[in-house]
């Protein structure tokens, strides 16, 4: 389901696993002011980045390095500059119609849900149209559309207002994406 960024070498014999971090699709500051640039250059440039150079240096959790690297490929690859309304369209609404009734419904179960996560997490729509969280960082193959709950998401722009920034995920969202995310799995 997912292009992730694992490249497979071979060394004498041996198939190490290193990562690569993506280039982002759009400038640094292109998401303002739903994500301001200095909250892409820290989270993309520095954490995001972090997790791929302790990967490869095999430094620290390799699980947890790991389990960041994919989640964050994830989530900065659905982001397109803001545009418009930015509704979801064919088959991502279908979707989400097909099992919240509309995308106003959506977006408050989705908030519920978040509103649950004490500390750091992740939440997302899956596979089957639940919602779920990740405590801490965990590979899930079944991630259709990605909001990153921990604090260097959001407290920089957002302060501690978790819901404001919800609420402007859903500005830079590439739902054309997303639809190619749930045509996968339909």
């Amino acid at each position: 389901m997912y292009n992730f960024i694992k490249n497979i070498t071979l060394n004498e014999g041996h198939t190490p696993k290193t990562l690569e971090q993506f280039p982002l699709p759009y400038k640094t500051d292109d998401l303002e002011p739903s994500i301001s640039e200095d909250t892409i250059d820290y989270h993309y440039s520095k954490l995001y980045k972090g997790y791929v150079d302790r990967y490869n240096k095999g430094e620290g959790d390799m699980d947890f390095n790991e389990a960041g690297a994919f989640l964050h490929d994830i989530l900065f690859r659905q982001y397109q500059k803001p545009a418009g309304s930015n509704d979801p369209e064919h088959i991502a609404l279908n979707f989400i119609n097909k099992h919240f009734k509309s995308f106003d419904s959506f977006k408050d179960k989705f908030e519920k849900e978040a509103m649950k996560v004490q500390g750091s997490g992740w939440v997302y729509l899956a596979r089957d149209g639940s919602i779920k969280t990740i405590k801490n960082h965990e590979i899930r193959m079944d991630i259709i559309l990605l909001v990153d709950w921990w604090e260097h998401a959001w407290a920089l722009d957002y302060q501690s207002d978790k819901k404001a920034y919800l609420k402007n995920q859903w500005k830079i969202i590439n739902w054309n994406l997303i639809s190619s995310r749930v045509g996968r799995v339909s």
